[in-house]
């Protein structure tokens, strides 16, 4: 089982963004996540193409990229190009996903899907197979710095166990609301990849942070 994480640049220091990403870059963490949000699919804008090849230009870990806005399969090409290694949008968001998620793979990225709190798991059973990457929110998307859901755990568990009846490989992984305080749990529940914002930017030692939910 893989313990990987992926800050969210969503929290971090725009005034100083070459601070945070070297910091990522120097940490144990092994992704950058990078929140792409249209106020229109979610309540909050967050930021486009410029910061995402500026990521690009200096990040030195893959680029996990998760689209919170309406038909996502208008600009898979775009986030090639700007360097994504990982694609997800949300399920909620595509009328044709098994589609869009072929899209995202010809197009040579790792294809994933979200699913809003509110959203069973089992509406994945017809795309098992083509995905590389399942994301649990744990949060409501739009906004960082929210609590936990903890019914997001039963989520991750209900998710591993269909993986595992599937013979599937994807990764699971979790956004909203992680710290050191859950992590342990949500990996023994069968998550991959943790992403962390508020509890890594806003912490007096973000690579210690980092070190605290890896470990």
């Amino acid at each position: 089982m893989s313990r990987l994480i992926a800050p969210s640049v969503l929290s971090a220091d725009f005034g100083n963004l070459q601070k945070d990403i070297e910091m990522i870059n120097g940490s144990n963490a092994d992704w950058f996540h990078v929140d792409v949000m249209d106020g229109v699919f979610v309540p909050n804008i967050s930021f486009g193409f410029p910061v995402l090849k500026s990521l690009q230009k200096h990040a030195q870990k893959p680029l996990d990229v998760h689209l919170m806005i309406v038909q996502p399969e208008r600009y898979i090409q775009e986030f090639k190009d700007c360097g994504a290694h990982v694609l997800t949008v949300h399920y909620e968001a595509c009328t044709h996903l098994h589609r869009t998620l072929q899209a995202i793979r010809i197009a040579g990225m790792k294809a994933g899907v979200a699913l809003n709190p509110h959203t069973p798991v089992h509406v994945l059973e017809d795309v098992l197979n083509d995905l590389d990457l399942a994301l649990v929110m744990s949060v409501n998307p739009g906004f960082g710095g929210q609590k936990f859901i903890e019914r997001s755990i039963q989520k991750v568990q209900a998710l591993a166990q269909m993986r595992k009846d599937a013979g599937s490989t994807f990764l699971i992984e979790v956004d909203g609301g992680v710290s050191d305080a859950n992590a342990n749990q949500l990996f023994e529940a069968g998550a991959d990849v943790l992403v962390a914002g508020n509890y890594v930017f806003g912490h007096a030692n973000p690579m210690a942070a980092i070190d605290a939910i890896k470990k």
